[in-house]
């Protein structure tokens, strides 16, 4: 039987009608439930033990811990389980794996390479209680495998990128209410706004930020600490988000220098879009890195606003470079990058997974 242990509560049945209506982009751990006929897993109203605060003072939080102990008592030799995050993952292995005939464990690793993470693979023997660990990012692929000696076959590096629902991010008109040149942002994981304040705020533009999400909180250093008039921060429903995009003559994701890839769901959503890019270099960055040095996405250093001013006047002032560049983001997603592919990608490592029937 397969499992998937989620890190974000959410409604995915209403999230799939709305998807199906045009409302907002499918979610990927839905579809992959369907096609697996996986049960869902999600830290809703479980009862939380003194243990679980303890246990989440190393990694994780007291739900995590508190699903991780209700799902111990269901799962069963044979059972495969995929956790969407290492937070979620790790009290999963350790309370799963302490069965006697224990469930493989498949677990995504977005930024393992912290202290606390470091403390919590050593401390609770995660090398021997996952059997595939899958990131993103060649740096966290290495440390895994160096930190935790892992044979090849125990890491997965995915080379598609994180979804994005191409039925739902697609090109399309801009407003009537649009008076001049807009820049679009979002995000708040690792997201340098005073750079791009910075950068824009004696520019005849507009700078509007979608200063939201569900993964990732802002820190301290994350907006400007004056905002500049012709800048806003706004939370946009998806379908306002859509129109952002489309809305937008150059999308920036201006990011703080960072040791995985953060940054890329605002990227592929904006290239879906057909919308020309421009985001921050990252020494870890292999996706974000391989587009800007093939020409598919505009680079800047971390924290240059004289840089990133003149990389956002270099494109509003060549517009064939920004439609060309636009161009090839956008038939790299629907080609070769959606969220389609991603999916199948993670279904067929969860079967790989499967224990053999003996013969």
């Amino acid at each position: 039987m397969f499992h998937i242990a989620l890190n974000t509560n959410c409604d995915l049945e209403a999230i799939a009608k709305n998807a199906l209506a045009g409302k907002c982009p499918s979610h990927v751990m839905w579809e992959m439930s369907q096609l697996l006929g996986a049960t869902i897993h999600q830290a809703k109203k479980i009862k939380i033990l003194p243990v679980d605060r303890i246990l989440a003072k190393i990694i994780g939080c007291p739900e995590y811990w508190a699903l991780a102990r209700q799902l111990s008592s269901q799962v069963q030799d044979g059972d495969v389980i995929y956790c969407d995050g290492e937070s979620l993952g790790i009290p999963i292995a350790v309370l799963c794996s302490a069965k006697n005939r224990r469930p493989k464990i498949m677990v995504l690793f977005n930024n393992i390479n912290r202290i606390r993470g470091h403390l919590a693979l050593k401390l609770f023997d995660i090398a021997n209680r996952i059997d595939l660990f899958v990131t993103y990012s060649n740096s966290q692929a290495e440390f895994l495998r160096n930190y935790l000696h892992l044979s090849e076959q125990n890491i997965y590096e995915m080379v598609s990128y994180p979804p994005v629902d191409t039925s739902f991010f697609t090109p399309g008109a801009a407003s009537d209410k649009k008076l001049r040149p807009l820049i679009g942002s979002g995000g708040l994981e690792k997201r340098d706004y005073r750079t791009l304040a910075d950068a824009t705020k004696d520019l005849d533009v507009d700078v509007k930020v979608c200063a939201f999400s569900q993964n990732a909180n802002a820190s301290k250093k994350t907006f400007p600490k004056t905002t500049p008039n012709n800048m806003s921060f706004d939370y946009y429903e998806w379908y306002d988000l859509l129109q952002l995009y489309r809305d937008s003559d150059l999308v920036v994701v201006p990011l703080f220098k960072n040791n995985y890839q953060a940054g890329l769901t605002t990227m592929l959503e904006a290239m879906a879009c057909q919308r020309p890019v421009i985001i921050t270099r990252s020494p870890k960055g292999r996706i974000i890195n391989k587009l800007i040095d093939s020409g598919i996405v505009t680079g800047v250093n971390p924290g240059d606003s004289v840089g990133l001013k003149q990389a956002i006047e270099g494109l509003l002032n060549d517009p064939q470079k920004a439609e060309a560049q636009a161009k090839k983001g956008y038939e790299l997603i629907r080609n070769e990058f959606n969220h389609s592919k991603y999916i199948q990608t993670l279904v067929t490592n969860m079967k790989s997974l499967i224990p053999l029937s003996p013969t």
